[in-house]
């Protein structure tokens, strides 16, 4: 596995860490509760927790399977639905070329913007991925993660919907419990 050091300076990793108030050893008054057979998100720790996904992930844009895959990772961070991250092995040969530009994640460090092409269809900055991640976030070096906001994604045969705001990258499944990051007012989540 790659082991990568931050490429922000300590002291401003340290508190893009220290900002968030919820972390995943309360839920805040706002949460919904789960029902019987869901989890809350505000469950979730921070930093996040990856896990190994048993089930089935498949990622299509529109009738073209982009990938299927029984070995992902789950990142379940406090406020979020798990963001899915698979083998770039598990993914259509071809189809991600480079997308330019990149962002920095306090607990998973410096990503790369991956967009789909196929023949004349092109689809920008629908995954990212973490070629060097910091000390923790090993095990998703080798891995992508695709936006679903564009695309069909299921996990376990379940349909998605896209974590809102655009920004983050979180699948919504039925046996979630919100509200999550990325609603209105929800910056200091």
């Amino acid at each position: 596995m790659t082991r990568h050091q931050p490429d922000a300076p300590p002291d401003a990793l340290a508190a893009a860490r220290a900002q968030w108030r919820w972390r995943g050893d309360e839920r805040p008054p706002f949460a919904e509760p789960p029902a019987p057979g869901q989890i809350s998100v505000w469950d979730f720790p921070r930093p996040p927790a990856l896990v190994r996904e048993p089930r089935e992930i498949v990622v299509r844009w529109g009738t073209l399977e982009v990938a299927r895959t029984c070995g992902a990772w789950a990142v379940c961070e406090t406020a979020h639905p798990p963001t899915y991250y698979l083998p770039l092995a598990d993914v259509r040969p071809g189809l991600l070329q480079p997308a330019g530009g990149g962002s920095f994640c306090e607990w998973k460090g410096p990503a790369t913007y991956w967009q789909l092409v196929d023949g004349t269809r092109r689809l920008e900055r629908v995954a990212w991925s973490y070629p060097q991640p910091l000390l923790g976030a090993e095990p998703l070096a080798g891995c992508v993660a695709f936006y679903a906001h564009a695309l069909s994604c299921e996990v376990g045969g379940q349909p998605v919907r896209p974590q809102p705001g655009g920004f983050y990258g979180g699948w919504i499944t039925p046996d979630l419990a919100g509200p999550f990051k990325g609603d209105p007012g929800s910056g200091g989540w």
